[in-house]
């Protein structure tokens, strides 16, 4: 049975998969039939603006569908948008049902973190609400934090692990070119949950000694103990690595990143901007050290680098994708594809949709008891956890000796 016409849209910050899962739900409703397969421009912000696109205009083969799996950032453009209520705002809603019945859409789908999932949740509600039973909405999870609840991981995650785990590898190797004392602190994204730093662990192996000290925002980071473990160190060699999530806090709940800067962006959803950390490390402990620091921050990089990404990573997001196609042609609706962890080794994994109730605004965070030696490292549990997400490799395919991507 002919699936009918359908939407997707990207939400939130892109992750170098973001496309993959896009390909995951126009690939497997275009096989399943749909008349039509519509693409939001910049999200849910896009539709109300009624800016959007027939992806199969622009998607019209096999191998662009791989190109798409390859191609970082959101295809079809992102946004920050948070939907207000249906009491404060029925006709935001309205408009919304106006334009999808305009185009005759009969499922919805949203890829994004925790923000878009909200959105999913708001908008099953007020059809709910509204007995509005033709149209099907679905989350696609990503996010490179890896903070949704009920998921094993997001999509996203991995192909970022792989990154900066490898990325800090070679900045550890670069480090041990000078006789000399040098500090190298290297800032990772992560506002309450400290997943991607976490990954500065998987740096660590028979050819690596790795990152000295990580800091995650679960812990109160202590300006002096900091100080005082880099000094130690020095004691027995000349270079410090240290990793430290943007959004580590002092016990007074400050960012130590907001000593820099005495005002910061707020976005929509009330999120301080975030940045500057590593510099604020790195100026403190020349300081107090009187040794060279390098402040390296990361930013943008770990979620764009598609020409590393994992090859779990992609399959994944492209099935996760899948499934929430799946899931709507059987009538699903308010529902998140999510990832169950069957076994660790073997590593496999099984999905299912779960109640978006359940996911949307909860955050979830690196578990205490995998953070270890007083709050500057993590332990082996935890990097059994994250080794399987960085497995393989999907390399990009060439043009000139640069990767090809696909664009509007």
């Amino acid at each position: 049975m002919a699936m009918g016409n359908v939407i997707v849209g990207q939400s939130g910050g892109p992750t170098s998969v973001i496309n993959s899962s896009l390909a995951g739900v126009f690939k497997t409703a275009r096989d399943r039939g749909a008349k039509k397969i519509y693409g939001m421009r910049n999200g849910i912000e896009g539709l109300l603006e009624e800016r959007y696109i027939d992806m199969s205009e622009y998607i019209k083969s096999d191998f662009e569908v791989e190109v798409l799996k390859r191609t970082p950032s959101a295809f079809l453009g992102s946004c920050r948008f948070k939907l207000p209520s249906c009491e404060k705002s029925p006709e935001t809603y309205s408009k919304i049902i106006e334009v999808l019945r305009k185009l005759d859409i009969q499922h919805f789908f949203y890829i994004g973190g925790n923000d878009s999932m909200d959105t999913i949740k708001q908008l099953s509600e007020y059809a709910k609400a509204n007995n509005i039973t033709d149209i099907t909405f679905m989350g696609v999870p990503k996010t490179i934090d890896n903070d949704l609840a009920v998921t094993d991981h997001t999509p996203g995650y991995g192909s970022a692990a792989k990154y900066i785990g490898t990325t800090l590898k070679e900045l550890v190797r670069d480090a041990l070119v000078q006789p000399i004392n040098v500090v190298t602190v290297v800032e990772i994204m992560g506002r309450n949950a400290g997943w991607l730093t976490a990954a500065a662990a998987l740096a660590k192996g028979d050819d690596c000694e790795g990152v000295d000290l990580i800091y995650l925002p679960e812990t109160v980071f202590d300006i002096n103990k900091f100080v005082e473990k880099v000094k130690d160190i020095q004691q027995v060699k000349k270079q410090v690595v240290v990793a430290v999530s943007e959004g580590v806090k002092t016990a007074d709940g400050k960012y130590v990143c907001e000593s820099a800067s005495s005002s910061a962006m707020v976005d929509s959803f009330g999120h301080k901007a975030l940045g500057g950390t590593a510099s604020t490390l790195a100026n403190l402990l020349a300081g107090e050290l009187g040794c060279k620091t390098r402040p390296i921050e990361f930013s943008t990089i770990q979620r764009c680098a598609s020409h590393i990404g994992s090859l779990t990573d992609v399959t994944e997001a492209f099935l996760i994708g899948a499934v929430a196609v799946k899931a709507a042609a059987e009538g699903e609706t308010g529902k998140v594809g999510v990832f169950e962890r069957v076994s660790q080794n073997p590593y496999l994994v099984g999905t299912s949709i779960y109640d978006v109730n359940a996911i949307a605004n909860v955050e979830k965070t690196v578990p205490k008891e995998w953070i270890i030696n007083d709050g500057t490292g993590l332990s082996q549990e935890a990097i059994d956890y994250m080794l399987p997400l960085i497995q393989g490799e999907v390399y990009p395919f060439m043009v000139n000796g640069l990767p090809k991507h696909i664009k509007l």
